[in-house]
């Protein structure tokens, strides 16, 4: 019983350990789990501390990397031009940052070209623009097309935020389209379209109502005013009879007809093409090109008065001393006005060279005064046309000092009666240039001065008038006959020619003995130098009757030759005589 007592407290003590054992051991293995919990907890808090360090100093060199991107722009704002946002010629923005690879002028030719496409919409209704957000960046859309874009960087260089930016852009878009639609929509073409029809009515209107008014009216209007109006006579010539009046008034009341046309035209094209925001400004654009040079040609007009007003004064004050030299010269040609060593005939080539060099100065003087004289282009022409005349002109002015230089030598004077190689005849005219002939067979022959120049001129009017012209012959005769009859039948011969002088008297040379043959030369003296071949004409005639008068024969080598088989050479007149 006892050992069974024991057995069982034994027993109950044993248990007792084991169980202590087992919540010790249990104890043991929550104080475990919660020691390695803590460090879990602990190794999580080191973690999250850590990930918190990491984060605050990302966001620390976010916040440096920012301030120093955001003082960058501002120090590039002032000297970067950006990209201008321009729509139908109003400049609504600038884009200065990129877009991912678009460059800012990229963004806004796209832009623009989107506002345009959407204001000038052909629809009844306009579509509202609103805006888009997302992470990156704020879309301004209109439908389902996105107008601009933007983003921080765009906030960044406008120095702002990205919402009030765009918000800004989104109302000035708006109301850009709106502007658009207004000026280009379906309702403002349709306007234009029935103003234009009006205006085209109107015009036709006009036009036909002009061609009826003038055609009802222009005989009665030609009427009346030829009943006012007188032919336009001048002296004995009547320039305007009534019939060419008549024509005229009727040309002018057409040309009137014409130019009220076109300037009904004139302002009805533009009109009609005003009706049309697309041809607006073609029709500016045409009239400016009508205008400017018309404005800028009346502005020259106007300030080139100064100058115009010099020139004329100018010019006047030469035409006056022009005309002084011009009454010298005229008093000097007519012999009322006599200057010692100075010859009549040298007085109007004298004023023409004095008035050229007076022509030659006034342009000297006028030439800076015109319109463009200091200009390259002026210059240049000026110096070209230089070049083709005095390349052009060489024997013209050959020709001119020629004439110069004859008519102070004094060679001849027009009704001179002169001999110029072959040509012989009476002077008609004489001009700086050329030297009019007309000869015995009444031909008129102009010969260059530079040829009269360089060749031997006789003169045979002066040598008329102050010497006497030597009219001269020579004859033939044979050795059989004495050389003092043939003498006296010549002088004979001579005297009884009309136009012959007797003082100094006529008289004979010897001029040649030849084989078989005498050859005499008649000389006398004639003033007639304008008939000369008609006293040469009469003297062969008279030497001809005084030789066979005097059965004298007048032989040549080649009849002396033949002598023997040829009968004696008189007329049978002069035989039976």
């Amino acid at each position: 019983m006892c050992t069974i007592l024991c057995v069982s407290v034994w027993g109950q003590d044993s248990i007792s350990d084991m169980q202590r054992d087992s919540v010790l051991a249990a104890k043991d293995s929550i104080i475990l789990q919660y020691e390695q919990q803590m460090k879990e907890m602990q190794l999580r808090e080191l973690i999250m501390q850590e990930q918190i360090d990491l984060s605050d100093k990302g966001a620390q060199e976010d916040s440096l990397r920012q301030v120093a991107l955001k003082a960058s722009i501002d120090s590039l704002r002032k000297v970067t031009n950006g990209a201008p946002l321009v729509v139908d010629g109003d400049t609504l923005l600038y884009i200065y940052a990129r877009k991912g690879g678009l460059l800012p002028e990229a963004r806004v030719e796209d832009a623009a070209d989107k506002i345009v496409d959407a204001g000038k919409s052909m629809s009844m209704f306009l579509d509202s623009v609103y805006i888009y957000e997302s992470d990156t960046q704020s879309d301004i859309m209109i439908g389902n097309e996105v107008l601009l874009s933007v983003t921080d960087m765009d906030a960044l260089w406008n120095d702002t935020d990205r919402q009030t930016l765009v918000i800004k852009y989104k109302q000035l878009l708006d109301t850009k389209i709106q502007e658009l639609y207004d000026e280009y929509g379906l309702k403002q073409r349709l306007k234009g379209l029935a103003l234009a029809l009006f205006i085209i009515c109107v015009q036709v209107l006009l036009i036909w109502g002009t061609i009826k008014l003038f055609r009802r009216w222009k005989s009665r209007l030609t009427r009346r005013l030829l009943k006012r109006l007188k032919p336009w006579q001048m002296k004995d010539y009547t320039m305007l009879d009534m019939h060419r009046m008549g024509i005229i008034t009727i040309v002018v009341l057409n040309l009137l007809r014409i130019f009220i046309i076109l300037l009904q035209l004139i302002i009805s094209i533009p009109l009609l093409f005003t009706m049309f925001p697309e041809t607006k400004e073609l029709i500016y654009t045409v009239i400016g090109y009508v205008w400017n040079p018309i404005k800028h040609i009346f502005g020259a007009v106007v300030a080139y008065i100064p100058n115009l007003f010099q020139i004329i004064i100018i010019v006047l004050c030469f035409r006056y001393v022009i005309k002084l030299i011009r009454y010298f010269a005229t008093e000097i040609e007519n012999e009322r006005l006599k200057i010692s060593g100075f010859y009549a005939d040298w007085a109007m080539p004298t004023f023409t060279v004095l008035r050229i060099l007076l022509y030659s100065f006034m342009l000297v003087m006028i030439w800076p005064l015109l319109p463009s004289s200091e200009s390259e282009v002026f210059q240049g022409v000026s110096v070209f046309i230089g070049l083709v005349i005095s390349l052009g002109s060489t024997s013209v002015v050959g020709n001119i000092m020629a004439g110069l230089v004859m008519t102070y030598m004094r060679p001849f004077r027009v009704g001179d009666y002169v001999r110029f190689g072959d040509t012989t005849g009476e002077v008609v005219e004489r001009t700086i240039l050329v030297t009019r002939i007309r000869t015995l067979k009444n031909e008129l022959v102009t010969i260059p001065n530079s040829n009269l120049m360089g060749s031997q001129i006789s003169n045979y009017t002066f040598s008329a008038g102050k010497y006497g012209i030597i009219v001269h012959t020579k004859i033939t005769i044979g050795y059989d006959e004495p050389w003092d009859k043939i003498e006296s039948l010549l002088i004979q011969a001579a005297e009884k020619t009309e136009g012959i002088k007797h003082h100094p008297k006529p008289f004979v040379n010897v001029s040649a003995l030849d084989d078989f043959y005498v050859e005499y030369e008649i000389n006398a003296y004639t003033d007639r130098h304008k008939t000369l071949p008609r006293v040469y004409s009469t003297l062969h005639s008279n030497i001809l009757d005084s030789m066979h008068g005097a059965g004298v024969e007048i032989m040549s080598p080649s009849i002396f030759a033949t002598r023997p088989n040829l009968p004696t050479q008189i007329p049978q007149e002069e035989k039976k005589s």
